[in-house]
């Protein structure tokens, strides 16, 4: 339901790599090295198993070639796997479904929705060779969210060929780099933990066999709607006295 969020968790923080400013020789290595070699997305709770996420990070072919040693810095993300409902004083959920249209749809199909609000851990990890590497990374990352326009973005969910976009918040601006501990050694590791606050749409459509407007092409990618009351015909009859 929140994988969208990953997507646009990635880039969201391409923003921040573009706003890097280096501060050491590896830092400025880092920023010529582009996003997609500098960024990657781990399955997990990324610093519960740094050593494993940094020995896959070595075994990464970024030259789509014969395996080199891998560069450091590197900025290694993830989103824990577990759903906590957000509280109430950030968002409500729509538990009640309402009817709603897509604007922009020509066939003006009407479907049922609601929303889920819930909270995202996403844990950033820095791994750098050297502490003055890591902790301006860090700093740096620590200022970027602090920024009013950094304190929420957006995620993109499709439905029936349209794409809403939907909110969501970084809980609090106010994070830190906690060091990791690890095995490797001259390896320096932060994670900067945040909160994010989702807002997530649940569309529904006519299921098989329910009634329905007829407009759709696809069960999943292009659903009908449901049947709404185009005309009402009155005739005015008087009553003998």
């Amino acid at each position: 339901m929140f994988e969208p969020v990953k997507t646009a968790v990635g880039h969201f923080l391409h923003r921040f790599y573009d706003d890097i400013t280096p501060t050491t020789r590896q830092m400025l290595e880092y920023t010529r090295r582009g996003f997609s070699r500098s960024v990657f997305l781990a399955p997990a709770r990324m610093v519960d198993a740094a050593d494993e996420m940094i020995a896959k990070y070595n075994r990464y072919d970024q030259n789509d070639g014969e395996t080199t040693p891998h560069k450091l810095p590197v900025i290694i993300i993830a989103v824990a796997k577990d759903y906590t409902p957000t509280a109430r004083e950030y968002a409500r959920q729509i538990a009640d479904p309402r009817y709603v249209t897509i604007p922009d749809d020509p066939k003006e199909r009407v479907f049922k929705l609601q929303t889920l609000s819930g909270d995202l851990r996403c844990q950033i990890g820095i791994f750098a060779q050297d502490s003055p590497t890591a902790q301006s990374l860090a700093a740096q990352l620590c200022l970027w969210l602090d920024r009013t326009e950094n304190r929420r973005f957006q995620a993109c969910y499709k439905f029936a060929g349209f794409e809403t976009w939907w909110n969501v918040q970084v809980e609090n601006p106010e994070v830190m780099g906690i060091s990791a501990p690890t095995e490797a050694k001259n390896i320096t590791i932060l994670a900067v933990d945040v909160t994010l606050h989702c807002q997530a749409p649940l569309f529904h459509f006519p299921k098989e066999g329910e009634p329905n407007d007829g407009k759709g092409t696809d069960f999943f990618a292009d659903p009908s709607g449901y049947p709404v009351v185009k005309r009402v015909d009155s005739e005015w009859v008087e009553l003998p006295r």
